[in-house]
């Protein structure tokens, strides 16, 4: 099994008054092509998530959209309170054991994206840090949960020429 954590790609900054409430604020127009890339790119090399999770915010529906429309699959999003700001790990993994896929994307928000990857892995306290728009791969052997992954590839659009 594969879980994929995708930190949302290049929004507008925060406190943008055309969003007082932060939830709403979007991906830059820019940051949805670069962002388009990156999936593009990812995707020949084998990132194929079945399933996406999102962050109810704005910005991830719409990393999530673009994941979903330049994969394999075309996955379903399917919107999840855990992955909004203060992410829960373990309703993350009930649904991901639930779902019965084999490849599934969660995406989220830094710092929770950095402290999801670490606690897959298993070292809460290490310090994972995701650039915008970056994607890691966690492999798991055994069901899912903590400590039960092992960290496979983290990338970057810089990583990745995008």
């Amino acid at each position: 099994m594969f879980i994929y954590i995708a930190r949302h790609a290049w929004a507008y900054e925060f406190g943008d008054p055309r969003w007082p409430d932060d939830s709403q604020r979007e991906l830059e127009p820019d940051g949805a092509e670069r962002y388009m890339q990156v999936v593009q790119a990812l995707a020949k090399r084998g990132f194929a998530p079945q399933a996406v999770l999102t962050s109810p915010y704005v910005r991830c529906r719409q990393t999530a959209e673009i994941i979903s429309l330049h994969t394999k699959h075309e996955p379903d999003i399917v919107s999840a309170a855990a992955l909004a700001p203060g992410s829960d790990f373990d309703a993350l993994c009930q649904w991901s054991r639930q779902s019965g896929c084999s490849q599934i994307c969660w995406v989220g928000h830094a710092p929770d994206v950095g402290d999801l990857t670490a606690t897959l892995v298993g070292d809460q306290r290490a310090n994972i840090r995701f650039a915008k728009g970056a994607v890691a791969a966690v492999r798991l052997d055994a069901e899912i949960g903590h400590a039960a992954g092992e960290l496979y590839w983290l990338a970057t659009a810089k990583l990745l020429g995008v």
